[in-house]
């Protein structure tokens, strides 16, 4: 019997290729909008500490005693908040670039899968094709076949 051979195999490989490509970027991509997100919430986290710290050294005493500030302390939360606030803000532009290029990446990765698709569909319909051929073959071989057992016999 007949072997089925499609002539754009090599297309098809070519277009799994590219595409496995593709899916390799969308994955980095997204490996780095996981890190952005971890570094936002880290600065969150941060900033909360360092919110909680300077309210504690603002903080009346607790037995109604005057306590003296430590004005320099303070000083020194509130620049750790701000640079915090900075590293967040910068985060948020970090975040907002590694989601433009998601989108990008998650574009070609989509070209390149309708790509591949497009080819696999035409590859489909080449073997129902030939199919239906070596089926019109076979019957055709069998009618002759029969003729020839009915020339035979007469």
């Amino acid at each position: 019997m007949a072997k089925f051979h499609f002539q754009l195999e090599a297309v098809l490989k070519q277009r799994l290729a590219l595409e496995r490509t593709k899916q390799l970027a969308v994955a980095g991509v997204e490996q780095e909008r996981l890190a952005a997100e971890e570094e936002l919430v880290a600065c969150q986290q941060g900033i909360d500490r360092e919110r909680r710290l300077m309210r504690e050294m603002l903080r009346p005493a607790e037995d109604g005693s005057s306590r003296a500030v430590d004005l320099r302390g303070v000083r020194m939360q509130a620049g750790s908040s701000l640079a915090l606030l900075g590293q967040a803000s910068r985060g948020v532009f970090r975040l907002a670039a590694v989601h433009k290029r998601l989108e990008a990446a998650r574009s070609e990765l989509l070209k390149a899968t309708t790509a591949r698709k497009a080819v696999e569909t035409l590859r489909e319909r080449r073997y129902e094709a030939w199919v239906e051929e070596q089926k019109k073959k076979e019957a055709a071989a069998i009618k002759r076949a029969l003729k020839k057992m009915r020339r035979s016999v007469n």
